[in-house]
Formats: C-alpha cells, structure tokens, sequence
C-alpha cells in the first residue's frame, strides 16, 4: 500500500493548484511538479540541476536549509509574476536532507504526469500533502475514504476519523456532505468540478480527478478542496450593500428633486419621518388621509406622493370640498351630461374624476363635503366607475385618491357630520402632518428658503438679522408654513434695507406672539382683551390635548364652543 498510495501522492502533485519545489542541500533545485515549471521556466527549459537563486531572486535557502527555519506568506517575484511563497525543511532522522518551497496563486495546472526519480521519498511526499493549503481527500477505486490532509480538516471542520474508511455515498445519506464529486468520477470516469455544502453550514469548491492504472481502470480519486465560504459571504454582503447605495442613492436624488423644485424643505426629524412615510406610501396604490392644521403642507405631501407612484406620468387634480357650493361641488367632481340642468353646456363638462383619470386627485378639506355626496363618493370608490349628472351611462376610472383634511374626523362622525363607513374607506394610510410650532428645527431653513424666493422674484437680496430670526423662532405660527411664507414676503416688501429686522414683521405676527404668559402692553378695550384671553387659553387647550372635546372639559365649556372659535381663528389667519 506505500508504494500505491505515493504513486497516488505523484498524481495529486500534478493535480494539485499549487507549485511544489524540492531544493537540495546545495540548493541546486532536484525535483519541480509541471505547474512550478510554467512559472520558472515559461520557454520548457529543464531547470532540474540549476541553482534557486539563479531562478528565484529574494526567496533565499540558507536559513531553511541550514536553521531549520520556516518562512510562510513571503511575496516574491516567480519568473514574471508575484507569488506568495512558503519555505521550509524536510528532515529525516533528525537531520535536514531538503528545503520545499511552495508558491501561489496560479492558475489550473495541465494533467500531466510525472515520475519521481527512486530518490524521491514517501515520507517526503506525506509530508508535501500535509503541508498544502488545499485539502486533499482520497478515496479508493470503489469510493471508500483513504486518506485526508490537515488542510481538508481545517476547511471542512470534519476529523480524519469521522471520514477515513467510510463510503462516500454513506457521507452523503447522513448530511455530511451535499454531494460527492467523487460518486460522479466513478460514475462518468471523468473529472468533475462542483460545490459541496459540509453539514449545510459551509460551502466548498471541489475538483475531483480520477487516477488509474495501466489498464484504465480507476483505483483512485483524489479531490482537491477549496474554502469559498467566505468568498460567498462577501458576495452577499457586497450585494446588500450595493442595494443599500442604490437605495440611499435613490432616495437622495428624491430629496434633492423636490427641495430642489421648491417643493419641500425639511430638516427636523418629524418631518423627515412624514417624507420616508409619503414615499412607502407612494408605492401602493392605497387610499391616503393627510392630517393637519391649515398650512401645514398637505397638498405639497400629496405631491410627493404623487410623483413617486405609479401615476406620476398622469394628471395630479385637486378640488378643495370646502371652498365650493354645495349645490356645486356634485357637478365638480362627477361632470354632468348636455342638458342636464338650466344652464348647462350643451356638450356638458368633465368631473374631477374624469380629468384625473390615470393620474391623482386629491379631495382636500374632506371633511366639509355634503353627507349626501359622501354617499356617492364611496360608491365611486368601491365600484371604480363614475356617472355623469343626468347621464345614463357610467365611466370606468383609475385614479389615485387622496385626502386632506384639518378636521378631527373622528369627532364629525360623533357629532354626525360625516359617514363611517367612508372614513374606514379613505383612511386605509393615514399620514399627519404635525404643526410648525412642534417642528421649530424647520422654521431657519423654511425662513431662509422663503426669503431666497422673494429674493430671486424681486431681484435684491437681503439677510435677516439674529433678532428677526429669533422672533421667527419664538412665534407659534398658528397658521403655519402658509403663514410663514406670507410673514416674510410682508417683511421683504416692507423692509427699506438689505437686512430684514423684527419691526419689519406685519403687526398682527408681533401682537400675537404667543408666550406663556398674556401680557398687556397698554390699554385696549376690555372686549378685545376677553377675546385674546379665549384665543391664548384655546389655542393652549388645543395643544395639550388635541381634541376640541377633551379641550372643551379642561376648559370646562360646551363643546360647540371650541368648535365655534377654532374656526373662526383659522379663517381670521
């Protein structure tokens, strides 16, 4: 069996993806396998006999040879290409009779092969095997383990005696391995490439060959064993990562277009929050509620929402329910037919709907629409079909919806202003937006994007000065960002320099700043000073709680009360 097994050793050394140099005590190099010779002797010149150094330069033997010293992972220049080199002794009884060096990367070898020379030693070529970093698995003609090297342990994470003597196709039944590249050269008398998982957990790369003797017949297959483990993890991580930068960038780019459209400015992390929510929510073809006070930004969050999804290429359309007539507002959002009504076009009109057909529309200030509308609307939305006013026949449709509204619509179903059954319906997203007075981190950046625009449309650029930028912090803006811009386009307009200061500010913003504490700062008719007080304790009411009923019970008034005043200050800014 000695004797088979080196001559099984030889075969694996032309096979194996790596170079093998066997030097002298002379250094004269005795013995190279074929894929070394490619490095060292591109042109097939016989090297055997030549001194290393006079092939290899900065790879020097004496230590080796000498000391006994190993030297492992030296980068030196191999013929024409730079290799990672090992070097050590090979001792016998104590004595060093050789130094091997070993060198890669490389590519394939060709199968050759190659008799050593009867000088050539068993314990030698064992030790060759051991010391490779590849792992070598040999089998027998019939499949049955014979031999594996440390490096094979080291990769698989499998012991000698776990494997030696066993079948390959029993390694197979049991899990041990995925899949034996060893059955298939026994199978196809071929050699085979594959990747074999070890205990599901790690992924190899094995090359089995075949080796036979004089008659052709295969009385071994040695595999050579690579750990590409790693190399799959790295591909996995450099595939998530790319997604991640093509995510980030992606998003980048929808940041920078809309800022840069004048869109949107945002800073605070409330804010930043309501964009990412707006641009998941723009993926899905879902009915949307935006929430809000008035002028918060509920048709610019619509926008966003609009040129990310699926209709960004049709039409956006937007009908405020509150600010048409009642006996208007049907005709305006379903059309009517010719004749239809006294006064109506002959050919008669398009609805919303209809102009928003493959596109958005968003119903702003829901909340307002006539209940007998409501009725109509959530037909609209179940059946996606729309009829014409005085028509007979219905339109199928696709349209993105969206609504707004400032309203608590939970309370107008409570107080029977609007129907259940359409708010689960238009409420399946809901987005709120919240106050500017609760984002101040936004108000230097909305301040400053405001004042660029009045610059750009007047042509003279002004600044604003620490105090008039302190004052637009302080100021609870209850009619936020749309407030905002007016305040600051009054300012432009009234100051007579290039710097903005607080007297600059319209009187009603410095009067109504709202601190802590109501204070009076000269004498004013005892009426108005009731109404300011209402106002502050409201407006304070409305804050805590965010309901106008529970802010109704701390204030310890009807609720219609509250309802009554908060409209009349929102339709006062």
């Amino acid at each position: 069996m000695p004797q088979e097994l080196r001559r099984i050793l030889v075969q694996f050394l032309e096979n194996i993806q790596e170079a093998f140099c066997i030097i002298d005590q002379e250094e004269s190099i005795v013995w190279c396998n074929t894929f070394a010779k490619q490095y060292l002797s591109p042109n097939g010149t016989n090297i055997c006999g030549l001194q290393w150094s006079s092939i290899v330069s900065g790879l020097p033997l004496g230590e080796v040879l000498q000391n006994g010293k190993t030297f492992t992972g030296d980068l030196a220049l191999v013929g024409n290409t730079r290799c990672y080199c090992n070097r050590m002794p090979f001792h016998r009884e104590n004595k060093i009779v050789c130094a091997i060096v070993t060198f890669q990367p490389a590519p394939p070898i060709k199968h050759t092969t190659l008799a050593l020379s009867p000088n050539d030693d068993y314990d030698l070529l064992e030790m060759v095997m051991e010391t490779s970093s590849d792992g070598i698995y040999i089998t027998d003609g019939e499949g049955i383990t014979l031999r594996i090297n440390k490096a094979y342990e080291d990769i698989t994470g499998l012991k000698r005696t776990e494997v030696i003597g066993r079948h390959m196709k029993t390694l197979e039944e049991e899990g041990i391995i995925s899949q034996s590249g060893t059955l298939i050269v026994l199978r196809t008398k071929a050699p085979v490439s594959l990747l074999q998982r070890i205990r599901d957990t790690k992924t190899i790369l094995v090359t089995s060959n075949p080796y036979c003797d004089d008659t052709g017949k295969i009385i071994a297959v040695i595999t050579n064993v690579r750990d590409i483990t790693k190399l799959k993890e790295m591909e996995v991580e450099l595939a998530q990562t790319r997604g991640l930068t093509e995510l980030y960038m992606h998003r980048l780019k929808e940041i920078e277009a809309q800022v840069g459209h004048g869109e949107f400015v945002m800073k605070s992390k409330e804010m930043l929050a309501v964009y990412e929510t707006a641009l998941r929510v723009a993926r899905f073809d879902a009915t949307t509620l935006i929430t809000g006070e008035c002028g918060v930004g509920k048709e610019v969050i619509a926008r966003i929402i609009h040129q990310n999804s699926m209709y960004k290429d049709g039409p956006f359309v937007k009908i405020n329910c509150g600010a048409i007539p009642e006996n208007l507002l049907e005709s305006e959002l379903f059309g009517y037919a010719g004749g239809a009504f006294t006064g109506a076009r002959k050919d008669g009109k398009a609805g919303v709907f209809e102009i928003a057909n493959n596109g958005t529309l968003l119903l702003d200030e829901i909340g307002e629409m006539p209940l007998n509308l409501q009725v109509k609307l959530l037909q609209v939305l179940q059946d996606k079909r729309i009829k014409r006013i005085g028509d007979t026949k219905e339109k199928m449709i696709s349209v993105r919806l969206l609504a707004a509204t400032n309203r608590n619509l939970e309370e107008s179903i409570e107080e029977g202003n609007f129907r259940r059954d359409l708010y689960y319906r238009i409420n399946v997203i809901s987005i709120y937006i919240p106050p500017l007075r609760q984002r101040k981190a936004d108000i230097p950046f909305l301040a400053t994007f405001f004042l660029k625009k009045n610059s750009e449309r007047y042509h003279i650029e002004k600044t604003f000065s620490p105090q008039a930028m302190d004052f637009l912090l302080r100021y609870n803006w209850p009619g936020n960002v749309r407030e905002l811009s007016n305040v600051i386009e009054s300012a432009y307009i009234m100051s007579d320099t290039e710097r903005i200061e607080t007297a600059h500010f319209p009187n009603f913003a410095i009067d109504n700043e709202h601190t802590d504490v109501l204070t009076i700062h000269k004498l004013i008719p005892l009426n108005e000073a009731k109404h300011l007080l209402k106002t502050k304790l409201i407006t304070m009411a409305m804050e805590q709680y965010g309901s106008t009923r529970k802010a109704a019970e701390a204030l310890q008034i009807d609720h219609s009360t509250i309802v009554k005043n908060r409209d009349c200050m929102q339709s006062d800014i």
